[in-house]
């Protein structure tokens, strides 16, 4: 794993838990997703498969210990990136969270609209708890875009480009490589980016973010159960 296996959640943000989907597991899910030549996909819960995966009792137990309460996937996506469909992504924290309908409420804002769902960015206090389990389908590494990321920056709450940028110039980063199968859990405030893929091997990633409690002011999560 080059050294990513001695990184924790709870101190640097995220951790790689090795072999967590088996490999009938995982050639269900591709099949379930359907056309894997898409770069990506929202709203992945919809999905019975992938549903069914989201809150089953392993991964749940698992998500548990990070978030507390009653964790249920709240946002799936399906992310391919392949020599067809290549591309970066810049160093950002993950900021928006997908819900039911817009309802004004106070430290909520910047909305939008992605593929019919709106999302809200919400107080750095609810993105604090909250856990992303990106599953990875494919072998990553830094040729096919592997992600990076920079360890610790889960603490410093919301960053505005400027504060980044300085982050960028004085902190490491790691590349998280990973297996087939292994799964890199994250906290969605953890400073991430991921270059162009440089190789013909896809690198498809199944993306879930968890919550264990209910917004408040009237909010909901999009796909709460």
């Amino acid at each position: 794993m080059d050294g990513v296996d001695s990184f924790c959640v709870a101190e640097d943000g995220f951790e790689v838990v090795a072999g967590l989907v088996g490999s009938e597991e995982r050639r269900g899910l591709i099949e379930a997703v359907g056309d894997v030549d898409a770069a990506g996909r929202r709203n992945m819960l919809a999905i019975a498969a992938v549903a069914a995966f989201a809150h089953s009792r392993g991964l749940v137990e698992l998500v548990r210990s990070h978030t507390g309460g009653e964790p249920r996937a709240a946002r799936a996506i399906w992310f391919n990136k392949s020599p067809e469909a290549n591309w970066l992504v810049a160093w950002h924290q993950d900021l928006a969270i997908a819900v039911r309908e817009r309802v004004e409420a106070p430290g909520f804002g910047g909305w939008s609209v992605k593929e019919g769902v709106p999302h809200v960015q919400p107080p750095a206090e609810v993105l604090e708890r909250m856990l992303t389990v990106r599953v990875h389908l494919d072998d990553a590494d830094a040729e096919n875009g592997a992600l990076r990321v920079i360890p610790g920056t889960h603490l410093a709450g919301r960053l505005d480009a400027g504060q980044i940028e300085a982050v960028r110039c004085e902190r490491a980063e790691t590349i998280c490589t990973a297996r087939a199968g292994d799964a890199l859990l994250m906290r969605p405030l953890l400073l991430h980016a991921s270059g162009r893929s440089t190789s013909e091997r896809p690198r498809r990633v199944l993306h879930i973010e968890y919550a264990g409690w209910e917004l408040p002011h009237g909010l909901a999560w999009f796909d709460s159960f």
